[in-house]
């Protein structure tokens, strides 16, 4: 009888370790995917049992957990987007701006800018005194100058007079070429300014005893009206130095004319 019982209590004992042994794994899994993610053995061993469930799983582990190649090529993509250096603008795309270069600026004065080279011609007067003969002789000044600032300029200067007979019809003429440097206060309308040139003069007639050239120093000054950028009006005096028939002259010349710069 108590064999009986012994036998009866190990066949329950066991029944209910075997049913306790198929119940574990079923019972949780609802919670069993989120610790399997962590742990790949207990994830394995856990979906062999169920086709459905280890789908739900391997589902749940890619959304949550995703595979390393997947999450390199998010990160690279990611990466690149964030600190990928921007495309150049070119430059002729941005507003206002001009691809060709800009020209030299000319120097400015009276707020506008100004013309570097100046050729003035006008009429001539010169009044020449020697112990020879004296004479007054018209005739034309031409000069040329060029400014390498605003108020400093390099010139060259022609000038000639003619004046009546002298002598068994002889006729007075001068011919001065000079030149040296000029220096002016450039302003709107007025253009003061003065010059020292030297150079050399010719006359006629010949005397005995004396040839027909000589040294020549001419300084004075003037000043310009200016009528337009291009034009301007001048009056000029000049004091005139030659050394003709072993002497010394001291001439003056006076002359009034047009400017045309460029």
């Amino acid at each position: 009888m108590m064999k009986r019982l012994w036998a009866g209590a190990v066949l329950v004992l066991g029944s209910v370790s075997v049913l306790h042994a198929q119940e574990v794994p079923g019972a949780g899994a609802g919670l069993q995917p989120f610790a399997a993610a962590t742990d790949s053995s207990v994830s394995a061993t856990r979906f062999t049992t169920s086709p459905a469930l280890r789908d739900a799983g391997d589902l749940l582990d890619a959304t949550v957990y995703p595979s390393y190649e997947t999450s390199t090529a998010l990160s690279a993509v990611s990466v690149n987007n964030t600190f990928a250096d921007p495309a150049p603008i070119p430059s002729a795309a941005l507003p206002g701006a001009d691809p060709s270069p800009a020209p030299d600026p000319k120097f400015l004065y009276g707020g506008r800018d100004d013309y570097r080279w100046q050729l003035g011609i006008g009429a001539s007067w010169v009044r020449f005194r020697s112990k020879v003969f004296n004479a007054s002789a018209v005739g034309v000044n031409t000069s040329i100058s060029y400014y390498l600032n605003n108020w400093f300029g390099v010139e060259g200067n022609v000038l000639t007079g003619f004046a009546p007979e002298i002598f068994d019809r002889e006729h007075v003429k001068l011919v001065n070429f000079t030149g040296g440097a000029r220096i002016a206060w450039r302003q709107r309308r007025w253009e003061p300014w003065a010059h020292v040139l030297v150079g050399l003069s010719h006359e006629q007639p010949q005397t005995q005893d004396s040839g027909r050239n000589s040294f020549a120093v001419q300084a004075g000054g003037g000043a310009d009206y200016r009528f337009n950028p291009r034009l301007s009006f001048r009056l000029q005096g000049d004091w005139l130095h030659t050394q003709f028939f072993h002497d010394s002259q001291n001439n003056f010349n006076l002359v009034g004319g047009i400017v045309l710069h460029f």
